[in-house]
């Protein structure tokens, strides 16, 4: 599933219900679902506050997709971009009072997987979840 918002608080909240909705689908119990819920609403508060500055006029891009063995969830915006190796490390001593970089660190945090992509302009984030293998009922 694949759909474009405006850069508002409101589509985060919507991208977040997505997110939530197709974890409980997945079977993911509810700490991970917390996990999942968390990074992408963290996703989507960057692209919309960070990457679109509010803009009005520039939209999020989010893409959802359950292969079976992950869920993967790609949200981009229409921004300037973002160099991830250049933002500040919010557990190092001068930055723990700071409010830059927490939203990408629960993010690696929370996901198996975490990339960056430049789209000049603009910038996609791709999360990635690991699905537990299904359980053997035979045994």
């Amino acid at each position: 599933m694949s759909f474009s918002l405006s850069s508002t608080m409101e589509s985060v909240s919507e991208v977040e219900a997505v997110a939530d909705k197709m974890a409980q689908e997945a079977g993911m119990d509810e700490d991970e679902r917390f996990k999942l819920t968390m990074a992408v609403r963290e996703a989507a508060v960057n692209a919309v506050l960070h990457g679109n500055d509010y803009d009005p006029d520039k939209q999020i891009s989010v893409s959802f997709e359950n292969n079976g063995k992950s869920l993967v969830i790609s949200i981009s915006d229409q921004g300037k971009g973002v160099d991830p190796d250049k933002l500040p490390d919010p557990l190092a001593p001068e930055n723990l009072l700071r409010g830059t970089g927490r939203g990408i660190f629960l993010i690696r945090s929370f996901m198996d997987e975490v990339h960056f992509r430049q789209l000049h302009p603009g910038t996609e984030l791709t999360l990635v979840k690991h699905l537990a293998p299904a359980e053997d009922k035979t045994k």
